[in-house]
């Protein structure tokens, strides 16, 4: 199963690649890099004909300009979570008023957005929620709470923020999705949190009588149970498929460290390496069988099990081809740099995570159980 692509969508590849080859500049800061996105008109590719400043493209055009995008190296997006996420749901779910204040920005690279979804007793159970918004006397809503695993809310502009604005409600009830600016002193705290890799890219956040604006309210009040599954929806696709580029280049760099160290020669590694590119293909037909579909509640749980699995697994073969000689850093240990890392083994060292943020593969499970096969829901309150 191969996605057939026209005259039309190769010559898109192409005047996307020389673009990309001509402005991929490994010393770009990310937030610049949003900008040239924006101005060249690369950001907003799959939200159609909108008139809000993005460029419109096919969908067999969005999968090329997601494909050379991977290939040529550029930074990581930090502009992805407005475009992919956010932008969509204000499409299905915002007011005009919404749309045009918040897309144009994003078409951009000029704003940057970060999710408040999880938080320390909730984790992948989005209905455990227990952020407040309360309605002031002004109108505005006033956000007590702590989100956490928040990617990229140090550099963030705003966070759509799903809090409880329903006095003693419970689940998935009585909860809005709120559009929140981070630029609150004394009112948001951003604490990042340095992972085992040394980095930090995820943070917690701290609400403390944060506002949001009335008609930042997207949904309806009470409604943000359906926004936020809806949001969740579009975390699959053509983004899947620019994920795989990365995975077969790092699949390929394990390849090289294992012919390199003669690990190759061991049976039991040749026969994983070789499941690992198989297991890689079938993502690739999965996604490409899910591609542009609507409706499958069990699509995005079963695409983020497959690949949370097999990154994990590419890590832990990462380290095993090396031998002994993983264990060691690239660099002399000094008081300047004391945990370096190189690729294989950020890779081994973050892929811990895979099968647990965006929704554990416990999560995962049970969705495809309960709303796909039909199965009976878990008791509530059992150990």
């Amino acid at each position: 199963m191969e996605f057939g692509l026209g005259v039309g969508d190769e010559e898109f590849r192409a005047e996307a690649r020389s673009w990309l080859s001509a402005h991929v500049d490994g010393a770009l800061e990310r937030r610049s890099w949003e900008r040239i996105l924006g101005k060249a008109g690369w950001i907003g590719l799959s939200w159609g004909e909108t008139g809000y400043g993005n460029r419109s493209a096919t969908l067999t055009q969005q999968v090329v300009w997601a494909e050379e995008y991977a290939r040529s190296g550029a930074p990581t997006r930090s502009g992805h979570i407005g475009e992919n996420l956010l932008a969509p749901t204000l499409l299905a779910h915002g007011t005009d008023e919404q749309r045009a204040r918040f897309l144009p920005p994003v078409a951009a690279g000029e704003e940057l957005w970060c999710q408040g979804y999880s938080e320390p007793g909730a984790g992948s159970d989005l209905a455990g929620v227990s952020t407040r918004a309360e309605r002031a006397a002004d109108g505005t809503y006033r956000i007590t709470g702590q989100k956490i695993w928040t990617s990229l809310a140090h550099e963030a502009d705003w966070c759509f923020v799903l809090a409880r604005t329903e006095a003693g409600s419970v689940r998935h009830h009585g909860l809005s999705f709120l559009l929140v600016p981070m630029g609150q002193p004394g009112r948001i705290e951003v604490r990042p949190i340095r992972q085992m890799t040394g980095t930090s890219e995820f943070n917690e956040v701290f609400f403390d009588g944060a506002h949001a604006r009335a008609d930042h309210l997207v949904g309806g009040e009470g409604a943000g149970w359906g926004v936020a599954m809806s949001l969740l929806g579009f975390e699959r696709g053509v983004s899947t498929l620019a994920q795989q580029i990365g995975f077969a280049g790092e699949l390929a760099r394990v390849v090289r460290a294992a012919v390199d160290s003669g690990a190759v020669a061991d049976p039991v590694v040749r026969e994983r390496l070789v499941r690992q590119w198989a297991e890689l293909r079938v993502m690739r037909w999965n996604a490409l069988r899910t591609l542009g579909g609507s409706g499958d509640a069990g699509a995005p749980s079963v695409a983020k099990l497959l690949w949370g699995g097999w990154h994990q697994r590419l890590g832990e073969l990462a380290m095993l081809v090396r031998g002994a000689e993983a264990g060691v850093g690239p660099v002399e240990w000094s008081a300047s740099a004391p945990y370096e890392l190189d690729d294989a083994q950020h890779l081994f060292m973050f892929s811990r995570a895979d099968t647990i943020y965006g929704g554990s593969d416990q999560i995962q499970r049970t969705i495809i159980a309960e709303r796909v096969l039909g199965l009976p829901r878990e008791p509530k309150g059992v150990v």
